[in-house]
């Protein structure tokens, strides 16, 4: 097998001894002059590992017959062209064993190990880790990264001022008070995400697969690891949800998402989301040459190629665009769970819940979920992690139902759009609320005068 990580040094004795923690450290790689610390093992195949020593690489080799899993917490002495393994394994446990290591399961590592917590992400992919979203970040959203500690740049991607709905021959713009929102290519802010983690001293254990919960713990690669807590962050289809018994969701919604890069120079400062009959494409504009362009259907046939009739305008810019990477499809959800943990098992992300896409509030729900829960942990008192779950998801749901509900009635979302056409400064009003810049006060006056102006349409 084959293994590979970032690395920190530190200055050390030669003095041979085994990490008693998981969490605390993956594999020990020790010489005359250091020893190496590896946040994160990635199983590749063959019989050795290359291991990154800062700006050094580290062959190791080791028994063919030895698991691959057994590299973890091995000790390692370096020799002049080849490392041999000279230690025994440690012991299999942490105190905070996060399953998914996406960006809801980096995010809570992350948030639980600037707590003090020693903390483990397992999952059975291999980073940087995709997926079929819009792929705008903001501003809300930047807030809650640079509070982890990941300020993301406008050179990371491409700034976008604000939002614009158009169907037809109507179109609604409005910017956002104060910050910018910023396009992110997903594998852009994972692999931001991964560093992070690592550089906080968090346990990264990459395609590593888990297969159940044993109630101390969980069955990883086949073998108990041991934890304080369990963290479910494995997504919409959570399988931790399931095995904890926590899978009782009112389920209002399911729809089916594609999203594709195409490569164009973006003609938009402001996320598009053009609407059709049940269906919305969304256009973020992305770094470099590349645009994001992302389907919401209700639809699961439905395919971007299949709304160029209804997106004309859309269509007369892409269809020209070579296409760059591969499609991503996905579905997208709206639910409520009744509760988000048992016993030691905590959920977060989508998998403690999930709003439809269009909202483009999900990422920020899931990063200042993280933060609650860090600070839940950290209190002693897990029972303000369900309160604060409620509240934070509260506005984010009554939005996402509302999307949905205007892309189910095509008049009144016509007759919706051409009241925030007429007036922006009642979009601008609303998109201050959705980003969290206004009042409760003040998100209930705009919706007042919305209703009326809606009513008189």
């Amino acid at each position: 097998m084959m293994a590979t990580g970032n690395i920190g040094v530190r200055h050390q004795s030669s003095s041979m001894r085994v990490a008693k923690s998981i969490s605390q450290i993956n594999t020990y790689v020790e010489s005359n002059k250091y020893r190496l610390y590896v946040n994160s093992v990635v199983p590749e195949g063959g019989e050795g590992a290359r291991i990154r020593c800062g700006t050094r690489i580290v062959e190791a080799s080791w028994h063919p017959l030895l698991p691959a899993d057994n590299l973890t917490g091995r000790v390692f002495r370096e020799s002049k062209d080849r490392t041999r393994i000279i230690g025994g394994t440690m012991g299999r446990e942490t105190e905070i064993l996060v399953v998914g290591g996406g960006p809801a399961g980096l995010a809570a590592a992350i948030a639980a190990r600037k707590k003090g917590f020693e903390v483990t992400v397992v999952d059975g992919a291999k980073p940087p880790i995709d997926k079929a979203c819009g792929e705008g970040l903001m501003p809300n959203t930047l807030a809650a990264l640079r509070e982890l500690g990941i300020p993301i740049y406008p050179s990371d991607g491409r700034i976008f001022r604000g939002l614009r709905f158009i169907e037809g021959k109507t179109e609604a713009e409005a910017n956002f008070p104060g910050e910018n929102g910023i396009g992110v290519a997903r594998t852009v802010l994972h692999r931001k995400m991964v560093e992070r983690a690592e550089e906080c001293g968090v346990s990264l254990l990459w395609g590593t697969p888990v297969s159940g919960l044993t109630g101390e713990g969980a069955i990883v690669r086949g073998r108990e690891m041991r934890a304080k807590w369990v963290i479910g962050a494995d997504g919409i289809g959570s399988r931790v949800r399931r095995w904890s018994g926590l899978d009782f969701a009112s389920r209002h919604r399911v729809r089916f998402a594609q999203r594709r890069h195409y490569r164009t120079r973006p003609w938009t400062e402001h996320v598009e989301i053009y609407w059709g009959r049940m269906m919305q494409a969304y256009v973020t504009p992305l770094g470099g040459e590349e645009t994001c362009v992302a389907l919401i259907s209700d639809d699961p046939r439905m395919r971007l190629e299949d709304t160029w009739e209804e997106f004309p305008e859309l269509a007369a810019r892409v269809q020209i665009a070579e296409l760059s990477g591969v499609d991503r499809g996905g579905v997208t959800v709206i639910s409520m769970l009744r509760r988000v943990h048992r016993g030691n098992v905590i959920l977060t992300g989508d998998a403690s819940g999930s709003v439809d896409a269009i909202t483009g509030e999900g990422l920020c729900l899931s990063f200042r979920q993280a933060i609650a829960l860090a600070d839940s942990l950290a209190s002693g008192r897990l029972e303000t992690y369900q309160v604060a779950h409620r509240l934070l998801s509260r506005a984010t749901y009554v939005m996402s139902r509302l999307l949905v509900w205007l892309g189910r009635y095509g008049k009144l979302r016509q007759r919706a759009l051409q009241v925030l056409a007429r007036d922006p400064g009642l979009f601008a009003r609303f998109l201050a609320g959705h980003v969290g810049k206004s009042s409760a006060l003040d998100l209930a006056a705009t919706s007042l005068r919305f209703g009326r102006q809606f009513l008189t349409a």
